[in-house]
């Protein structure tokens, strides 16, 4: 079936859907020996350049797709490129053998944890949809402890900013001192979701830790390390989302 020129090369980790509409309209990519177009459709078996560099063809869809995990330190900013030159997740890994790492969601600044990474487009797409329910799970530390109705509130749904949130769970996870913590799970990836969850009830997040995103587990892997997925994780993973997996 014929795709349009962006969401192929996307999938194939090229570049992000928007950044392949623009150069379309700068007119560095080619079909073969003409100027691609937007509302171009591929086939599967033409030839595209990216300024005179194949880039896409019938080989391409069949490379094999890669995953992998990484422990994001706080201080990372989960951007390809920062203006303020802040160290970013994609400094510390390797170059995968085709196409660019696509990291499934973010972490702010000040957030530490797990963050998954593939070279799939629409993998990554998938798993970070709301339609397919992925679940995200947190381990957050707060400032004081969560009353019986707080927690109520955060299950059933608080309004933010135009929208309901709501954890599918809250666990207690013990503390000492003023400190709790809490491990909490969540089928969506909205902006600052979890802290914004917690401010709404009155509640001071001091420390947020993803600990899994799906069937992945952070395990013991430490601050500012990666490891790629075994073949059995990444199958999966694209179970959850009811694809193929080329691997």
């Amino acid at each position: 079936m014929a795709e349009r020129i962006q969401k192929v090369l996307a999938n194939l980790g090229l570049g992000s859907r928007r950044e392949i509409e623009k150069w379309v309209k700068q007119g560095r990519l080619m079909i073969g020996n003409k100027t691609a177009q937007l509302g171009d459709k591929l086939h599967g078996n033409e030839s595209v350049y990216l300024d005179g560099r194949l880039v896409g063809s019938q080989r391409s869809k069949h490379r094999k797709s890669q995953c992998l995990i990484y422990h994001k330190p706080i201080g990372e900013v989960c951007t390809r490129k920062d203006p303020d030159e802040r160290s970013t997740i994609f400094d510390h890994l390797q170059e995968p053998r085709y196409g660019r790492w696509i990291n499934v969601g973010r972490l702010d600044i000040n957030s530490s944890g797990l963050i998954i990474l593939t070279t799939d487009g629409e993998l990554a797409h998938r798993l970070m949809h709301p339609s397919y329910e992925i679940s995200r799970i947190y381990a957050v530390r707060v400032l004081g402890r969560l009353s019986r109705n707080q927690i109520e509130k955060l299950i059933e749904g608080v309004k933010i900013e135009g929208f309901i949130g709501q954890f599918n769970s809250i666990k207690p996870r013990g503390g000492s001192g003023a400190n709790y913590w809490y491990e909490v799970t969540l089928t969506e990836g909205k902006n600052r979701e979890v802290r914004r969850l917690f401010e709404a009830v009155g509640i001071t997040v001091s420390r947020l830790l993803r600990i899994a995103y799906g069937s992945i587990e952070m395990g013991e892997l430490r601050r500012g390390k990666w490891r790629l997925l075994t073949r059995e994780e990444s199958a999966v993973l694209y179970k959850s989302v009811k694809l193929c997996n080329p691997t």
